[in-house]
């Protein structure tokens, strides 16, 4: 027995002073005033944990992760990317399938499951891909696979076929799965590593379009409007796809869409060439698509944040701007940062980022978690709201360090995190009352 006692609590969408009991791998109780009292179930055994003046929140959520493994594991494992993952608050994440070899097919899928059985401390759930070897040539068979996965993505990649990719909404609509989609038109990419805006021209060099996000979007839009099919949008970026998801919404459309913390906190202006972890894919916009995406987070037509946590080895990124790979990590800055620059400045509100890392997804997903609730599992994150800290990437579990946001100040440090009534943040602790 857990008990978590005069925390701040994340229920019915609001934080209130409860106290959280967890039985094992559940949530007995949410109440008020939970005591220890003789021949009481909670009793001298049971663990205290004091809370007071901390958040208690359900554990995060995140759909959109690149644990690297198996092909790439000098980039990351499902054992550090998990742990990465607990150190970041979350409980459940879902990884994408450009692995090594692309998880295609049931058979690579059961293999995962056995690593993700055997490594993983949080709850990880696995995306097929669309097309086989993520080449964008011949479908996956999704019959196979539907059971073994959350979702199908290509992600890393758009699909460029019209026709494929109406087949694959097709198929993933009689599934009852989602295709999550990186829209990228690789005919209006220029090839380029930077947003095609000020910083580009100033550079006399090509940069990746709008157009690129925004066009493929309306051109998939068009085909959730033939098929019914669920879409989900992967890391949207520009003002013109927002736009268009806005419209999909008011005509009823199965669509949804994630934002990622880069692209709500930095823009092109903010990048450092010097430092190739600033090399993103969509890249950091212009500062007019950063604040329509805030806008898109505040009203609601952007669903949910996810990382995009890709990590890279520290000689892939030192191979300067133009020739190091597209991605930074996340899972262990995004609620510190987004809590600091976006929560503590007054531009949204505390619980607006809580529903977005753990109800909204658990919802979009059909996921039974997401929410603090007796019978629930315990999958939990405590958080100091006051703890003030310095991104320090020597510290991370992830074996990636590629991030531009090292040596920010923030506040809001992740002290607890517990999947299923087990400790796996900083770990198991110990009997009698802990103060944090």
């Amino acid at each position: 027995m857990i008990l978590i006692k005069g925390g701040r609590v994340f229920v019915e969408g609001k934080f209130q002073e409860r106290d959280l009991l967890i039985e094992g791998q559940k949530i007995r109780a949410i109440e008020k005033d939970l005591e220890i009292e003789k021949d009481s179930i909670i009793n001298e055994r049971t663990r205290v944990i004091d809370a007071r003046g901390k958040l208690v929140c359900p554990g995060f959520i995140d759909l959109h992760v690149h644990l690297r493994e198996p092909g790439f594991t000098h980039k990351e494992t499902i054992a550090t990317g998990s742990r990465a993952a607990a150190r970041g608050g979350f409980t459940t994440i879902a990884a994408m399938p450009n692995t090594e070899p692309v998880i295609d097919q049931p058979g690579l899928l059961e293999e995962q499951e056995e690593r993700i059985a055997r490594d993983a401390v949080v709850k990880v759930y696995s995306h097929g891909a669309i097309t086989k070897g993520l080449k964008g040539e011949e479908l996956v068979d999704f019959g196979a696979m539907a059971s073994l996965v959350l979702g199908f993505s290509d992600d890393g990649r758009g699909v460029q076929d019209r026709e494929l990719m109406k087949k694959a909404l097709a198929e993933a609509k009689k599934l009852d799965k989602k295709i999550l989609a990186h829209c990228e038109d690789e005919s209006l990419n220029n090839q380029a590593y930077l947003h095609e805006g000020d910083l580009s021209r100033k550079l006399g060099i090509k940069g990746i379009s709008s157009a690129s996000e925004y066009q493929q979007l309306a051109r998939d839009l068009d085909l959730v409007r033939e098929t019914g099919a669920g879409y989900h949008l992967c890391h949207i970026s520009t003002r013109e796809a927002l736009d268009l998801i806005r419209e999909a919404k008011r005509e009823g459309l199965p669509v949804s869409c994630e934002v990622t913390p880069h692209h709500l906190l930095l823009a092109d202006q903010d990048i450092d060439l010097e430092d190739a972890d600033y090399k993103m894919n969509p890249p950091l916009r212009s500062e007019a698509d950063r604040l329509a995406m805030l806008e898109g987070v505040l009203d609601g037509s952007i669903d949910i944040i996810a990382t995009d946590h890709a990590p890279h080895h520290v000689e892939e990124k030192a191979r300067g701007f133009a020739e190091a790979p597209f991605g930074i990590v996340g899972l262990e800055t995004c609620f510190p940062l987004l809590y600091t620059y976006l929560v503590l400045e007054g531009l949204i509100s505390l619980e607006r980022l809580v529903e977005m890392l753990t109800l909204k997804p658990a919802s979009l997903f059909n996921l039974d978690t997401g929410v603090l609730e007796p019978g629930r599992d315990a999958d939990i994150t405590i958080i100091d709201p006051e703890a003030g800290f310095v991104i320090d990437v020597e510290e991370f579990s992830s074996l990636g360090k590629n991030t531009p946001f090292k040596g920010y100040q923030c506040k809001g440090k992740i002290i607890r995190t517990f999947v299923q009534g087990k400790e796996v943040y900083p770990g198991e602790g110990r009997n009698g009352v802990e103060k944090e």
